[in-house]
Order: structure tokens, then C-alpha cells, then sequence
């Protein structure tokens, strides 16, 4: 088992007390470790501390957890630095989601103009984790979780040497729309994803060994006017069905856009305001478990139960207790590995995880229909990682343009500038003139 110092960053978001309930599902994997978690609310830290200090004494593990609003103070000495923060909380997301509306762009947390800003707000931040780390914990490795994972990584990356293993679980996720969509048992069925985060597609799919595509025509056959099919699952069969190929759910604002455009501009609330309304009795659950002798979260009453950023502590076992596991990971595409995209790229692909570090499985390259489209997004995802870290105004807009649901270079400005008015308390100067 390994002995680490973990240091959270972010630990206090509503999240929180579910990543620390999954990291003790895990203990004996960790036993021997100290759980430093970092946030700026000292408040919602004592609840969640409370939580997963009780759960650990319930297991019997041997794990210290405490809690600091000093992120320098935090990181000293950190083995792994687990980070999941978002700048500007809910009320930021409701903005990046809002915004845009108006100009007739889609409005998302990770995608598009909403992506974009959160990317340079999460940038800005990194800039001084980066810094800290060099000081205080220069042998420390950064198991990253803020989105977006993708322009995070290539941030740091390509800016600096700092070890980064970006993950998220889209690749192992994805492939359930399409298939419940056609009816299939997932577990029958074997979908190989590749691409960059939240933006990848199926270079392999199989079922039962063989071929998933005629039993996706034949389920789209049967099912293309069912009334009972949800409007999402409808679109993303259907898309698997034309491409040849299973995509990442988010595509459905880049093939479906004026659809989804519409349904947003006419829905009452955004994701991001149904979030803040249900924050209030997340913290009430929270509380409530804090006082219990053995806490308990209720996936109802909690945002994921115990099941948080869990693949991020799956790389993070395999790597310390050097257990080999077959795991998507965000890394730059090194020597190639995912074919058609630059070796200085982040790309999402399946690795081996072990006690040597993060190895990329032999890639296919992704199909002709859909490799364009994940090629210009892999493009924008390079400006805006370098308009976050050292660009200005005009880089911002630059990258902005690039980015395929932005459809012309006034509408990129007019969203720039309002954009990033209404998000200037988290932004660096360099990028307000």
C-alpha cells in the first residue's frame, strides 16, 4: 500500500465530501496516508474533514485528514495533488452558460465560449499552483480533475515541466447512450474511445465480439420515430449511425446545434441555476452526516455519492502500489501515439497505469468522418491554453474564433469583451486590454 501526503485543492465544493467518502472506499489502498484538503471556504471544510474523518475511524484506516484554506501550506511536501476547483463557483457557470445566449451561441460549462472562459479562469489559478509546487513540493504529481481537463493540461504542459495526468470518465461512459439507446447490454460490448476531452469518438466497437454498426442501423431503424426515446439518446444513435461511429455525448452541440440552441434559449433555468438551487440542500445532507456517528451519503441528496473523481484515485492507486490498470488518461500525444494529431497536443486515449507512470496503448487512428472536426478542436484547445497562460486580448479572441460553435469573428469579439468584463475579478490583467 502507499504512504502518501494527498493534498485535495478544491476539497471544499460540493463535490468534496463525495471524493473523500471514494478515496476511503479505496483506504487500504492508501492506508498510512495524510488527506490534507484545501479550499478558500473554511466553513464547508469542517463538514467535509468531519465526514471523512468519521468514515476512515469506521474502516479502520489509517488515514489523517485535515483541512487548511493555505493552499501553499497544503502543498508542502505533497506526494499527489488531487485538484477539482472551479473559479467563481456556480455563479461563474451560470454566466459562461447564460452569455452566450444572447448572441445565439450555445451556452456550456466546457464547451465553446462557456468552456473557454472557465479555461482561463482555472488557468489563472494554476498559474500559482505551478509556482507554489516549484518551492514547496517540486516532486509532486498533479492528478487533475478542473476543467477543462484538456486546455488545463495543455497549459501546463507545454508551459511548464510539472508532471500532469488529466482524467475524466467520458471514454468509459459514452458508449452507455448509444447503447441503451439501441437496447444493448454494455456489458456485452467493447467501445474504444479516443480524442480530446469530451470530444472523442470510437476507433473500436465491438459486441459480443463482433461488429456493433448493424445492430446500431438496425436499432435506429426501429426506434427513429419511437416517441418513448429520449431526445438526447435519439441523437446520439443517430450520429453513431452516420459517422460509423460512437461519439462523446457533447457532440450533440456541434451536429445538433440549432436544435440544442433553441431548447437552451427556451428552457427556463440553465444547469448551472438548477445547481445553485439544489446547493442548499446538498450542505443541509452534508451537515446532517457530519453529526452522524458513521456518515452515509445519499446519491439523492449528494452530487455522486461516494463515487467522485474515482478515476483519478483508480490512476492514483495503480501508480503508487505500482498495480497495473488499463485507464483513460489526458496526456500530450508523445511520439504520435494517437495518429493525426501534433505530439505536443493533449489528446484523450486508453493507457497502461502502472509504477513506471502513464502509457499510451497502441491508438487506431480516428475515422476520416469525424477526425476533422476533433483536429479543430484540438487546434482551438492549443490557442486558448496559450491565450490563457500569456496571451491578451487579442489572443482570446483569436482562440475564441477557432472554436467551431463560434460562427463569426464579430460574434467572438462581442462575447469576448462581455465575457470577459463580466468574469474580470478572475482574470489576469493581461487579458482584460
Amino acid at each position: 500500500m502507499a504512504a502518501l501526503k494527498i493534498v485535495y485543492i478544491g476539497g471544499g465544493s460540493s463535490r468534496g465530501a463525495g471524493t473523500i467518502a471514494s478515496i476511503l472506499e479505496h483506504g487500504d489502498e492508501f492506508n498510512g496516508s495524510q488527506i490534507v484538503i484545501q479550499d478558500v471556504n473554511p466553513e464547508r471544510l469542517h463538514a467535509v474533514q468531519t465526514i471523512g474523518t468519521k468514515i476512515a475511524r469506521s474502516k479502520g484506516l489509517d488515514i489523517e485528514i485535515t483541512s487548511t484554506t493555505d493552499r501553499r501550506a497544503a502543498l508542502s511536501d505533497a506526494d499527489a495533488v488531487l485538484s477539482s476547483f472551479r473559479p467563481g463557483n456556480f455563479a461563474a457557470r451560470a454566466l459562461d452558460e447564460r452569455i452566450p445566449l444572447k448572441h445565439g451561441v450555445i451556452g456550456q460549462e466546457t464547451q465553446g465560449p462557456g468552456g473557454f472562459f472557465m479555461a482561463l479562469r482555472s488557468i489563472h489559478i494554476y498559474e500559482e499552483i505551478i509556482h507554489d509546487l516549484e518551492e514547496v513540493a517540486p516532486g509532486s504529481i498533479l492528478f487533475n480533475y478542473t476543467n477543462p481537463v484538456n486546455i488545463v493540461s495543455q497549459a501546463v504542459t507545454r508551459f511548464t515541466d510539472r508532471k500532469i495526468w488529466s482524467m475524466c470518465e467520458g471514454p468509459i461512459v459514452f458508449p452507455h447512450t448509444v447503447l441503451n439507446a439501441a437496447g444493448l447490454d454494455s456489458a456485452r460490448a467493447n467501445v474504444v474511445m479516443a480524442g480530446v476531452n469530451h470530444n472523442c469518438w470510437s476507433t473500436e466497437h465491438t459486441y459480443d465480439g463482433e461488429d456493433l454498426m448493424p445492430l446500431l442501423d438496425e436499432a435506429w431503424q426501429a426506434r427513429k420515430n419511437d416517441p418513448t426515446l429520449a431526445q438526447h439518446e435519439k441523437r446520439m444513435l443517430q450520429l453513431a449511425v452516420t459517422m460509423r461511429s460512437v461519439p462523446a455525448d457533447y457532440f450533440q452541440y456541434y451536429y445538433f446545434r440549432e436544435e440544442v440552441l433553441r431548447e437552451l434559449q427556451g428552457a427556463r433555468t440553465t444547469r448551472a441555476e438548477d445547481l445553485l438551487a439544489a446547493l442548499p440542500g446538498y450542505w443541509e445532507h452534508y451537515e446532517e452526516q457530519a453529526q452522524a456517528e458513521v456518515p452515509s451519503l445519499d446519491p439523492t441528496r449528494s452530487r455522486g455519492g461516494i463515487h467522485e473523481l474515482e478515476l483519478a484515485i483508480d490512476v492514483m492507486s495503480a501508480y503508487y502500489n505500482d498495480t497495473p490498470a488499463r485507464l483513460p488518461v489526458n496526456l500530450p500525444n508523445i511520439g504520435g501515439a494517437l495518429p493525426g494529431f501534433d505530439e505536443d497536443v493533449v489528446v484523450e486515449m486508453w493507457c497502461t497505469v502502472d509504477g513506471t507512470g502513464v502509457t499510451p496503448l497502441p491508438q487506431k487512428p480516428l475515422p476520416h468522418a469525424v477526425r476533422g472536426i476533433v483536429q479543430q478542436l484540438a487546434e482551438y484547445q492549443y490557442l486558448a491554453a496559450e491565450a490563457a497562460w500569456k496571451g491578451t486580448r487579442a489572443d482570446g479572441i483569436r482562440a475564441l474564433a477557432a472554436n467551431p460553435m463560434v460562427p463569426t469573428l464579430r460574434v467572438a469579439e462581442e462575447l469576448y469583451d462581455e465575457m470577459a468584463y463580466a468574469h474580470r475579478a478572475y482574470l489576469p490583467e493581461r487579458l482584460l486590454n
